[in-house]
């Protein structure tokens, strides 16, 4: 056995012998690049691009963790891509061709007084997924092509989807005690345009040219002939009122605020088609 000489005495390191640094993931690759938060050692694998050099994934991570997601105006997340508006365009537009395709489709499905009074209350829901030929469906969906990707980023896609809904909904319902039969997704749209009015005002926009919209609107459904007025009035009603609720909640508690009116709102919806049997009774 041989006596080594004290560490005071032991001679130094050569240059280039010091320990090489392994990434601190995977202990078996050398690696001279380090983690610009936290400094540790990390490989390619580990690697993440930041502003300035590299991060490992665990910084990554937190530092995701801590950025607040962008927020729409009226509340929830904000919308890069509408995609609810997509959605419905694609719905309405399927509708359409299984109208076109399946002859019994639209009486099966439309708005109907009678067959909602029978307990076919599905009608209140599709029937505005329906519509009576090409330029209803072309003005409709070009009236929700322009204004839903507005409404979607202001709202927020949760609340735009309750609005259009709602709206659809209570045109149905002004349709079911005051009309008859009726198809179209009218109800839905003259709701957006109630929304598009209340937003703009809440947001301190010049809201006359909406409302100069609106006014034309309800002039041509009273002035052209085949028109349901009560499926457009009920849904601007509607559609208004649920949107007045998203833009003036207060801040604090604003989402159980929207969405307990939104809820209100829906009630008050069914309590009519259920409570109202004897002006529907006195129309047949």
């Amino acid at each position: 056995m041989t006596s080594q000489p004290p560490p005071s005495e032991q001679p130094p390191v050569p240059p280039g012998a010091e320990a090489v640094p392994t990434c601190y993931r995977h202990p078996d690759r050398e690696t001279y690049v380090r983690c610009q938060r936290c400094n540790k050692p990390i490989c390619p694998d580990c690697m993440r691009e930041a502003a300035v050099g590299h991060q490992c994934v665990e910084c990554v991570r937190e530092g995701n963790q801590s950025v607040r997601q962008a927020q729409a105006p009226m509340g929830g997340a904000y919308v890069a891509k509408p995609r609810v508006t997509w959605a419905l365009l694609i719905a309405n537009v399927v509708a359409f061709g299984l109208q076109s395709l399946v002859p019994s489709f639209q009486g099966e499905f439309a708005v109907s007084a009678l067959h909602i009074y029978v307990g076919e209350w599905w009608r209140l829901i599709t029937g505005a997924f329906l519509h009576s030929g090409v330029i209803h469906i072309a003005f409709n969906m070009w009236a929700l092509y322009v204004i839903g990707p507005e409404l979607e980023r202001r709202l927020g896609s949760l609340r735009f989807a309750t609005l259009y809904l709602l709206s659809a909904i209570g045109g149905s319902v002004a349709i079911y005690l005051f009309g008859n039969v009726a198809v179209g997704a009218s109800g839905a749209i003259y709701g957006l345009f109630g929304a598009l009015f209340v937003v703009a005002k809440r947001m301190g926009y010049d809201a006359r040219g909406v409302l100069m919209l609106i006014g034309i609107n309800i002039v041509m459904t009273f002035v052209l002939p085949g028109i349901s007025w009560q499926g457009h009035l009920g849904g601007l009603v509607t559609g208004t009122l649920v949107a007045a609720a998203f833009a003036y909640a207060p801040a604090k508690n604003r989402a159980a605020v929207q969405f307990g009116s939104a809820a209100a709102v829906l009630v008050v919806l069914i309590l009519l088609v259920t409570q109202m049997t004897p002006l529907v009774l006195s129309s047949f």
